[in-house]
């Protein structure tokens, strides 16, 4: 959520930052505009509070000295007819304020790119070299439904489209790929783990700012004010909503394991093959707490703790900066970790790293005290994928493929898998 004061006061840099995100910037003046008629509002309001107060007073002295009130008493309805109208005048302006304030996108940070989309993004640096195959590469789809590792085709029978069946081999390196980038995070790079509920309540959507602009993209209960998680982001920043940490204790580092479900509302036709984009998918998810004041470095510092996972497995990748046209509604800052899929020629997203500043933190309520002040302050959320776990599976496949038709693992995950190879059955 904006800082409405700071809207306020410069109107002209939400708007520039509207418009380097392509969004329409007459929001904001509506946005001051009914904040300006609120706050009128709110000072007529209390002006006839203290002159009912005034008149309530006289009534008392005159009831006392037996004196004539009726006059008194049709000052006073005539005030509360007048404290009704504005007061449901009020709650109408408040409404619309709150709901434009969460339609509004997060400010951009001055260093953001400008750019209308992807193909503007910018390659901030790449590790390791392209794997040299000296082979025409298969997909992932191909690789493991031939190794006996993957099933569509039953997952789509018990379920239906964009679900997976992970088998055998390919069921043991999903799980090895979680314990080992668990143990990494919290062993090497100091997050505490969590695990999470999957089923979470509309606030702390909100919170997160899922609601109300993707709404679409979720999965409700029915008969139930609950929804499935998109990501474990949810319940995870959620962890200190309505509460005030001591600054001493910042920055809080979290790592957790979940599975996450998503409509993908407005994404049909776009990778149906494969494990790209499934409703269901797992993921390790990284989320910061911080102050103010450290929260820039620490999202550098989250991303290359998202990098650790993709440079121990030996996976090539680049980190690209998003520009103003393709950066998330709640993000100020994001880079997004693309892995390399020989099959597709192509880089693809595996990590996306957001840095929110104030904006979840507001919605959710989430302050630490000042040490210097004393003072309850919002604090600064960040997070990203440490990584997601089918892409993770694809870019492992497809990377140590080799031309007999066997799958390389990885030596860091040798310990964990037990094997140096998948081969066929």
């Amino acid at each position: 959520m904006i800082d409405l004061k700071r809207l306020s006061e410069n109107p002209n840099e939400y708007k520039d930052s509207l418009s380097a995100r392509g969004s329409e910037t007459t929001i904001v003046d509506k946005i001051v505009d009914i904040d300006k008629e609120r706050r009128e509002l709110i000072t007529n309001v209390e002006k006839l509070r203290n002159e009912k107060k005034q008149k309530s007073q006289e009534f008392a002295k005159a009831k006392k000295a037996s004196q004539d009130t009726s006059l008194i008493e049709q000052d006073i309805k005539k005030i509360d007819n007048q404290l009704a109208e504005l007061d449901s005048k009020l709650e109408k302006a408040q409404k619309e304020l709150d709901s434009l304030i969460l339609s509004i996108p997060n400010y951009l940070l001055p260093d953001v790119p400008k750019g209308k989309e992807s193909s503007d993004n910018k390659v901030i640096r790449t590790w390791g070299d392209k794997p040299k195959l000296d082979f025409n590469p298969k997909d992932h789809v191909d690789i493991g439904e031939e190794l006996g590792i993957i099933d569509f085709k039953r997952a789509g029978k018990v379920t239906g489209a964009r679900f997976v069946f992970m088998c055998g081999l390919g069921a043991k390196l999903e799980r090895a790929l979680i314990n080992f980038m668990l143990d990494t995070h919290t062993k090497e790079s100091g997050y505490k783990e969590l695990l999470t509920p999957l089923i979470v309540n509309e606030q702390s959507l909100i919170g997160t700012s899922q609601l109300p602009k993707f709404k679409e993209d979720l999965f409700k209960l029915e008969n139930f004010p609950y929804y499935l998680i998109p990501t474990a982001e949810v319940p995870v920043t959620n962890f200190y909503s309505d509460e005030i940490i001591e600054q001493e204790k910042l920055p809080i580092k979290f790592a957790a394991f979940s599975s996450c479900f998503r409509s993908e509302a407005g994404s049909y036709g776009k990778d149906t093959r494969g494990m790209i984009r499934q409703h269901q998918f797992n993921k390790v998810e990284l989320v910061k707490i911080t102050d103010q004041q450290s929260s820039i470095q620490e999202h550098e510092d989250l991303t290359k703790d998202a990098e650790k996972i993709l440079q121990l497995l030996g996976l090539h990748y680049r980190v690209v900066q998003l520009c103003s046209g393709d950066i998330g509604f709640a993000a100020a800052k994001c880079y997004d970790l693309e892995v390399w899929l020989p099959s597709a020629n192509d880089y693809r997203e595996i990590s996306s790293c957001s840095l929110f500043l104030d904006f979840q933190a507001r919605r959710s309520k989430i302050r630490y005290r000042d040490k210097s002040t004393g003072k309850p302050t919002f604090a600064h959320t960040i997070n990203g994928s440490g990584l997601a776990l089918g892409r993770t599976v694809i870019a492992i496949l497809e990377q140590y493929q080799t031309k007999e038709g066997e799958v390389l693992i990885p030596e860091v995950l040798r310990p964990y898998m037990g094997i140096d190879k998948i081969s066929r059955a």
